[in-house]
């Protein structure tokens, strides 16, 4: 697994960096473990478009993820490891003892052939999942349920991984990759390791025809439109945005604007993520 350049023989060339997909070891999924999505293109129910430039896009299928790793006490064997069109990660098809397949997101390490478990017998390895309360202090984890038995719902894309900082009581002390530190109870379930594809962060679609590939539509800048359109448009020439500051189409405050609301899980935030250097 690694980066690929090109020989800039065209303009959308020239930037291309992809993926060599060497990790990758089947491209025909498991029917059993797929189902059908329908587009909407960012519309809802009553077909008003309330997520922006999305719309179009390959055509392709979900697959069902084992998020909860409840098959306790029955290895399984790493059959295959594939590509994913719906996530940044490879997903990893395990075959359980007793016949039963299921997906899960492929950990790095892990091949081929190796055998994963999960549950309070499972050994400290990546792939294996169980509680945060039998995981040792220092050890990377991904994969990580903030309540337990709902599924796991935190670090989860290419290349990401936390680590468990320290045990009080009923919780643990995780630090989140945005170096948030974060309060978990102890009998949430976390997998061993880091997520695989960790050069997923280093593609450059290289043109604007692969993000339209993706399901990505055009993005206009506000300064480009109308007034009537947006907040920063109008005005001769190029004009700057003005006071107080950018804004949303709909007249909100952005870029650094606040907008947490959950302030009933404030004490299960023990620090705060690094802000980044503008």
């Amino acid at each position: 697994m690694g980066i690929k350049t090109y020989k800039p023989t065209s303009a959308g060339r020239r930037g291309l960096a992809s993926i060599t997909f060497d990790d990758v070891t089947s491209t025909q999924p498991e029917r059993s473990l797929c189902v059908a999505v329908k587009k909407h293109a960012g519309r809802n129910a009553r077909g008003v478009v309330t997520v922006r430039h999305r719309g179009g896009g390959s055509r392709k299928q979900y697959r069902i993820i084992d998020y909860r790793r409840e098959k306790y006490g029955v290895p399984a064997r790493v059959e295959s490891i594939q590509y994913d069109p719906n996530r940044s990660a490879r997903i990893a098809l395990l075959v359980y003892a007793d016949g039963e397949k299921r997906y899960i997101v492929a950990p790095l390490e892990v091949k081929v052939g190796d055998q994963l478990a999960s549950g309070p017998t499972a050994d400290i390895k990546p792939g294996n999942a169980m509680a945060i309360d039998r995981i040792p202090l220092g050890t990377m984890i991904h994969n990580i349920e903030m309540q337990p038995g709902k599924g796991a719902q935190l670090v989860r894309a290419a290349g990401a991984s936390a680590q468990l900082l320290a045990k009080e009581g009923v919780y643990a002390q995780v630090r989140m990759p945005s170096g948030e530190v974060r309060l978990i109870s102890t009998r949430c379930q976390a997998t061993i390791g880091q997520v695989g594809n960790v050069d997923h962060g280093n593609v450059k679609l290289g043109k604007a025809g692969r993000a339209r590939w993706l399901g990505r539509r055009p993005m206009v800048r506000g300064s480009a439109m109308t007034p009537r359109d947006h907040p920063h448009g109008g005005g001769e020439g190029k004009c700057p945005i003005g006071f107080p500051g950018p804004k949303s189409p709909w007249g909100k405050p952005t870029l650094g604007y606040k907008t947490r609301r959950r302030k009933d899980t404030n004490n299960m935030i023990v620090r705060r993520r690094q802000k980044k250097n503008r």
